[in-house]
């Protein structure tokens, strides 16, 4: 009975928070609350900014801050619950990092400027870790330990933080991609790192960024990594895999940058 009175719970769990990523179309179950997710991740990133050299690189932030708007402005629309936009520039030239956290909180270490030498460069990162929260991969993550039987912390993410010890705060900033700072990896999965890139890419060429340069910024990434792949490539799929599949999602994507180039034009 007990057997059966979970896998009953389950099942209804899975049922109700069943959604659909916008533009891929994949289902995906959400069992966390958006808007609190977005709250706890404020409070995760303000506490992350205390504790972590910004920088104040006046061309960095204005790369960030002028790419960071324009891919903003055209993924706002698929943004799962409230958006609170800020996007800052962590000053570490030894870390090849970005993420982003739900409710539309983006970070880019300086160590990633040395591969994204371009805004178009950027844009792929920013469009990348973008299309991770417009898509609730954080949620869906959470969402996979509860119904694997590992909930006891993530279910503190829907809670919020005040009364969160330094483990579960830790846990916090995981499941949003900033694990790396803090400790604890809980990697995106392959499904959400490739999505991302594809999502990412759209928003790329819907913000009038080449999303051709995103091949000259992965295989330079590639090439910068070595025997050992900087932290950001680390739980990404495959060099030649991600960028192979790259090249294919440009048939679809150039004449959408092109509408979006020839729309600025005329204005």
């Amino acid at each position: 009975m007990p057997q059966l009175t979970t896998l009953c719970l389950t099942l209804m769990l899975f049922l109700v928070g069943c959604t659909t990523v916008p533009h891929t179309g994949r289902r995906a179950v959400h069992l966390m609350s958006n808007d609190k997710l977005a709250a706890s991740a404020a409070a995760g990133f303000s506490q992350l900014k205390q504790e972590t050299a910004i920088s104040t690189d006046p061309t960095y932030n204005a790369m960030l801050q002028r790419v960071g708007e324009r891919i903003a402005e055209v993924a706002g629309p698929d943004m799962p619950g409230e958006t609170n936009w800020e996007f800052v520039v962590f000053d570490d030239p030894n870390q090849m990092n970005a993420f982003a956290m739900p409710g539309g909180k983006v970070a880019v270490y300086t160590g990633l400027f040395k591969a994204a030498t371009t805004e178009d460069e950027l844009a792929t990162v920013v469009g990348h870790e973008v299309a991770h929260v417009v898509a609730g991969h954080s949620n869906e993550r959470a969402s996979q330990q509860i119904l694997a039987g590992v909930g006891a912390a993530t279910l503190a993410i829907g809670t919020g933080v005040s009364d969160m010890d330094d483990t579960d705060r830790a846990l916090l900033l995981a499941a949003y991609g900033a694990g790396a700072q803090v400790g604890v990896l809980l990697p995106f999965s392959r499904t959400h790192e490739l999505e991302a890139d594809e999502l990412g890419l759209y928003y790329v060429a819907k913000a009038g960024y080449n999303p051709m340069a995103a091949v000259d910024f992965w295989e330079r990434m590639s090439a910068m990594g070595g025997s050992a792949p900087p932290e950001w490539l680390s739980t990404h799929p495959a060099d030649d895999t991600r960028i192979n599949r790259i090249k294919i999602k440009l048939a679809e994507v150039m004449p959408i940058y092109r509408e979006t180039i020839a729309a600025q034009q005329e204005q």
